[in-house]
C-alpha cells in the first residue's frame, strides 16, 4: 500500500478496550481493525426503522447494536459461535441500554430460524467459514420474508489483501509451514461469479457487488498492533511445539513485518472486500 493510500491519522474512533472494543484481553478486537470498512457496510445495510433484522457472525455485537439504534420501532436478532463474543455483545447492549436487541450462540448453517421472520439480514465477514454455504444460506433464507434484502461483507482474493501475509511472516521464521487451512476459509465467497451461484441456488436474487478499497488497522504503534495481532493469530497456538528460541524468532519477523507498515499514525495493512447485496425471491 502506498503512502498515498494511508490514513495519516489513527481512528478518531477506533474503539478500545472498556468502551466499544472487546473488553477483554483475551478476544481481537475486530472493531477497532475494520472500523473503515463498517462505515460502508452500515451505509449499504440501510436499516429501516421498523425492520426486523438479522445478524450473522455478530460477534461482540458492533453492527448488532447499531442495526438496533436505527430499527427503533423494529428488533435485531445477533448470531454467532463463540460464548465470550456474545457475553461481551450483552453487556455491551445492556450498558447502552438497547432493549431491542437480543443474542444467541448458535450455528447459522443448521440452526431453526423462525420462518419467514426478518426483513433484513446482515453479515460482516461472518459468512465465510459455513461448511456447506449453499445449505447454510438456503436455512438463511428461509428465515427471511419474500423479497427481504441480504447484506454481506466478505474478503476478496488472498492476494488482494495484504493484512494476508501476516501469519506467513511467523510461519516463515520456522522451519515447517502453518498447517494448511482445513474447509473454508476467510476467502471463500471472494469469486463473484462462485457467490452469486450459491446465494441463486438458495433462492436469492439481484445479486450485485460492490468493491471496499480500505486498510485494516491494528493499532497506534508497533506494539500496540503486535500485541492484537498475536491474539489474532492465536500466536502459541500457532507455534506450538516450537522451541524458545525460534518462537521468539518469528515473533521478531512479524514485528518488523509490522513496522515496515506504521504509519506513524497507526499501523495499517491494505485489504480488498466486497459488499454483496441480494433479495429473498
Amino acid at each position: 500500500m502506498s503512502d498515498q493510500q494511508r490514513p495519516q491519522t489513527p481512528p478518531s474512533s477506533a474503539p478500545t478496550a472498556g468502551e466499544d472494543g472487546t473488553g477483554n484481553a483475551e478476544l481481537f478486537d475486530y472493531d477497532a481493525e475494520l472500523r473503515l470498512h463498517n462505515e460502508h457496510f452500515r451505509a449499504a445495510a440501510r436499516v429501516g426503522s421498523r425492520d426486523r433484522v438479522l445478524d450473522i457472525g455478530c460477534g461482540t455485537g458492533q453492527t448488532t447494536r447499531e442495526a438496533a439504534r436505527a430499527a427503533v420501532a423494529g428488533s435485531v436478532l445477533g448470531v454467532d459461535v463463540s460464548a465470550p463474543m456474545l457475553e461481551r455483545a450483552r453487556r455491551l447492549s445492556d450498558d447502552q441500554a438497547l432493549t431491542n436487541v437480543t443474542y444467541q450462540q448458535a450455528d447459522a448453517q443448521v440452526h431453526r430460524f423462525p420462518p419467514d421472520r426478518f426483513d433484513l439480514c446482515i453479515s460482516r465477514f461472518g459468512t465465510m467459514f459455513f461448511a456447506d454455504p449453499l445449505a447454510a444460506f438456503t436455512n438463511i433464507g428461509r428465515a427471511l420474508r419474500p423479497a427481504a434484502r441480504l447484506v454481506l461483507l466478505v474478503w476478496q482474493d488472498r492476494d488482494r489483501n495484504e493484512w494476508a501475509t501476516l501469519r506467513q511472516s511467523l510461519t516463515a521464521a520456522t522451519d515447517t509451514p502453518g498447517p494448511p487451512p482445513s474447509g473454508p476459509d476467510g476467502f471463500s465467497l471472494a469469486d463473484p461469479g462462485s457467490t452469486e451461484g450459491i446465494l441463486t441456488a438458495a433462492g436469492f436474487t439481484d445479486v450485485g457487488f460492490t468493491d471496499v478499497h480500505e486498510p485494516v488497522y491494528y493499532g497506534p504503534d508497533t506494539a500496540t498492533a503486535l500485541d492484537s495481532v498475536l491474539r489474532l493469530l492465536k500466536f502459541q497456538d500457532l507455534l506450538a511445539g516450537l522451541d524458545a528460541a525460534t518462537a521468539e524468532q518469528a515473533r521478531t519477523r512479524l514485528r518488523a513485518t509490522l513496522a515496515a507498515h506504521d504509519t506513524g499514525g497507526g499501523v495499517y495493512f491494505d485489504s480488498r472486500a466486497w459488499i454483496v447485496t441480494a433479495r429473498r425471491h
